[in-house]
């Protein structure tokens, strides 16, 4: 088969049917599996603070009662098992906002690995905790409440920044 004139494209060697990388990104598919991602580490980061304020709870530190400040927040505290309902909010919050805000600035944080900004972004998100959550804990109680927090939500951090970074450097990554 003779070549094709000059300056004129061969159909068959131009790649329409392909999406360009700006049309993948901005993809609905693209836009739901980033969402997924962001609430996979939201869940992991979650999980992995719930461990260490189970353990200030077990050392006196730290009250489960707290979480039922959300649901009075709300106001379904006498609808729902206040406990209960305030640590789904809890977690809800560790899925779906914290990680939208922790994705839209973590090129604004320190660390050129997504766990290591991940845990100034848990620092960062600790200050409203510590305040949002404090029972009355004084003394040594109140110094055990600040670091064990303090340390739950720079682990929240990392576990966030963690999946965000395995999904990245996946070779058919959706992030």
């Amino acid at each position: 088969m003779a070549d094709a004139p000059h300056g004129v494209d061969d159909p068959v060697d131009d790649p329409v049917d392909e999406l360009s990388e700006t049309e993948e990104f901005d993809s609905l598919i693209g836009i739901v599996g980033d969402g997924v991602v962001g609430a996979a580490g939201g869940l992991v980061g979650t999980a992995l603070s719930t461990v260490v304020l189970l353990i200030a709870e077990s050392l006196g530190v730290f009250e489960r009662s707290a979480f039922a400040l959300l649901t009075e927040l709300v106001g379904i505290e006498e609808l729902v098992p206040p406990i209960l309902a305030g640590y789904l909010i809890f977690l809800a919050g560790g899925m779906v906002p914290w990680p939208l805000l922790y994705v839209s600035l973590k090129e604004y944080l320190p660390g050129r690995r997504d766990p290591v900004s991940g845990a100034f972004f848990g620092f960062a998100i600790w200050t409203g905790f510590a305040l949002g959550f404090y029972t009355g804990q004084s003394g040594l109680a109140l110094v055990g409440y600040a670091v064990l927090t303090l340390l739950a939500h720079v682990v929240y951090g990392v576990g966030l920044g963690l999946v965000f970074e395995y999904f990245q450097s996946r070779p058919s990554s959706i992030v």
